[in-house]
């Protein structure tokens, strides 16, 4: 995005935008206006493997990369958008957590649910981590996306929550999220992202996990 773009947005948000604590109206991933809100970025590693005798596929991933900046719209134009480290940590330790992991957002291609114990998501010191330890092999989305996933076709994951604080910053042109609200939201593997810093690489899987700030997607593959 052009930097005279930016500065106008910039500008024009300054100019009528009440408060920093005031959230970004008409939020999007893209410039066109019927876009949706969505945090997205690129995997760091996609990986089948030999797993054992446990007859599913453990999922391992990164839904979110904290504190590395992407770019967003709104109702002024561009901005640059920002996940704090830890924003996800109250709504993370409900009791009654519920999120699904799904194919591209879509609430009906479900692969796991934190509400059956067959996702855990947690914080880590890359972003919001995604473990689902037994996924169906024989599932029909498990099926589709495991040879997607080996070829390189699909490489990248998001999430969908709802903001509940955050901050612009003095001069409009960056908005950072301090706590969301991942509850009856969801982790999804989709095709395209918003994350200009993240990419994909393969990585073996007995290594230690990256200490880079990138997403990260590994499956492992059961008999």
């Amino acid at each position: 995005m052009t930097t005279p773009m930016l500065a106008a947005a910039a500008q024009a948000r300054a100019q009528n935008v009440r408060q920093r604590a005031d959230r970004p109206s008409q939020r999007r991933s893209s410039e066109q206006s019927g876009a949706r809100a969505l945090v997205r970025g690129s995997l760091s590693g996609v990986q089948v493997r030999e797993a054992g005798d446990s007859g599913g596929l453990e999922f391992l991933g990164h839904a979110s990369v904290y504190e590395r900046g992407y770019e967003m719209w709104d109702m002024f134009g561009p901005y640059t958008e920002v996940v704090s480290a830890g924003a996800g940590a109250e709504s993370l330790a409900r009791a009654d957590l519920d999120v699904p992991l799904v194919l591209g957002h879509d609430q009906l291609r479900r692969m796991a649910r934190t509400t059956t114990g067959s996702l855990i998501l947690a914080e880590d010191e890359n972003g919001l981590s995604v473990h689902a330890p037994q996924l169906d092999a024989s599932d029909v989305d498990v099926a589709y996306i495991v040879p997607k996933l080996r070829a390189g076709l699909i490489d990248e994951m998001s999430f969908a929550f709802r903001i509940e604080s955050g901050q612009w910053s003095p001069d409009y042109s960056e908005y950072r999220i301090n706590r969301y609200d991942i509850h009856r939201g969801d982790v999804a593997i989709v095709g395209y992202g918003a994350n200009p810093y993240t990419g994909a690489a393969a990585r073996q899987p007995a290594t230690a996990p990256s200490t880079r700030a990138r997403a990260l997607l590994e499956l492992a593959l059961a008999r």
